[in-house]
């Protein structure tokens, strides 16, 4: 077996990675045998010299994140099997073979023991985003795998990690002529470009994986629209943060009279009006506005019998979540203000350092500043295919409830 750089860790600090927690932080860290880089593989072990756990070291607070707490070769077939098994499950899930969905979330990081790593799958092409850069060494592993799983359905192969890894590595581990601590560039790893046209519960999207936010698509709320689609019936809808307008089509296949999308993104009010065309949607029962939506929500004097709040995480760090909450705050009392009686706000945080718990508190603060009688209807979170490790609850990041204002 090869022998790896070793980790050693300060005395009594293994009880994280004996429950099987994926991150080690650095300041557990005692010592380091060999040497290690960003990116490299690298063995755990506790003070009393016993292995613990194996992962990608990296610079951060988050010193190494932990993909196996068995001692194994790490080679082509330990990755294959772990992507193999995360496809077994969208197989199970029903996603691998429906007509009537097809994309979904192959791979999510520590919910599929691949902390680091995301893959997107859009009817063809899978978009890899990756956010570390021990993920990002084994790209062309990954490319071989996906074509070994999907075969002639695999079209195409493409990269989205230029936001989200650093290149940091020595001389001899850089990646074609990139050099140190640069950006990864964007690209197809393989194949040519596609059409983006993905079907999801039998609505038609265009999906933009070059040009959009995160992948291109947000796959964690293809449950959640479903309930958009049921309560819509009949009212007048507000989609704010309505990106490229997922949930405007669900609401108005599902019968609202009017949806208005709204969002500070031209380009995603033009995705809205593609999106609506391609499900054969009468223009006349939908309004769009580019427009900042804390400004949009105090100052339009509209009123709505649901509203949907899907707005950008808040708190991408934990030293941050004070502001973050106060925002939350501010733009569900602003929405609960314009809410019929009776109405329905659904409304959501994908912010990862804002606990559910956290999340709550702010709407029940909200509540309180408007003074109305509000019931919680729904829980939500992200889509199956966005699993969460027992073992990692900071996976669960999208929060959701559904509301009824009287």
């Amino acid at each position: 077996m090869t022998r790896y750089p070793r980790v050693v860790l300060k005395k009594d600090k293994e009880a994280a990675l004996k429950r099987f927690h994926p991150w080690l932080f650095s300041g557990a860290i005692e010592r380091t045998i060999g040497t290690c880089f960003p990116g490299d593989i690298v063995e755990v072990y506790s003070i009393s010299h016993d292995y613990l756990a194996t992962g990608h070291f990296q610079d951060g607070s988050i010193a190494v994140k932990l993909f196996t707490f068995q001692q194994q070769e790490i080679d082509y077939s330990f990755w294959k099997e772990k992507i193999a098994r995360a496809y077994r499950l969208r197989t199970a899930l029903g996603l691998t073979s429906s007509f009537s969905t097809t994309a979904y979330r192959l791979v999510f990081t520590e919910g599929d023991e691949l902390p680091g790593l995301i893959i997107d799958w859009y009817n063809g092409v899978a978009v890899i985003q990756t956010h570390s850069l021990g993920m990002h060494l084994i790209k062309p592993d990954l490319v071989n795998i996906l074509k070994e799983i999907y075969g002639e359905g695999l079209k195409a192969v493409y990269d989205k990690s230029a936001e989200t890894t650093l290149l940091s590595v020595p001389p001899s581990k850089e990646v074609g002529d990139k050099g140190r601590n640069n950006r990864v560039e964007d690209g197809y790893l393989f194949g040519i470009p596609q059409n983006g046209l993905i079907t999801e519960t039998g609505h038609t999207f265009l999906v933009d994986w070059e040009r959009g936010q995160k992948t291109g698509f947000f796959l964690d709320q293809r449950s959640n629209r479903m309930f958009a689609q049921f309560y819509a019936e009949n009212k007048k809808v507000l989609n704010a943060f309505c990106y490229s307008g997922a949930f405007s089509v669900y609401a108005l296949k599902g019968g609202a009279i009017l949806v208005h999308s709204v969002d500070s993104s031209k380009q995603a009010i033009e995705w809205t009006k593609e999106n609506l065309a391609l499900n054969g949607i009468d223009s006349t029962r939908h309004e769009s506005s580019v427009a900042d939506v804390k400004r949009f929500l105090v100052q339009s004097t509209a009123t709505y019998d649901m509203i949907i709040l899907d707005p950008p995480a808040f708190a991408k760090h934990h030293n941050i979540t004070h502001n973050a909450l106060q925002a939350y705050i501010h733009i569900n009392s602003e929405a609960m203000k314009k809410i019929n009686p009776g109405g329905i706000l659904m409304t959501y945080s994908c912010s990862q350092a804002i606990s559910r718990e956290m999340f709550r508190s702010a709407i029940q603060a909200a509540a309180l500043e408007t003074g109305r009688k509000i019931r919680i209807l729904h829980h939500l979170s992200q889509g199956p295919d966005h699993p969460v490790s027992i073992y990692h609850p900071e996976g669960e990041y999208l929060k959701g409830l559904i509301l009824q204002v009287d």
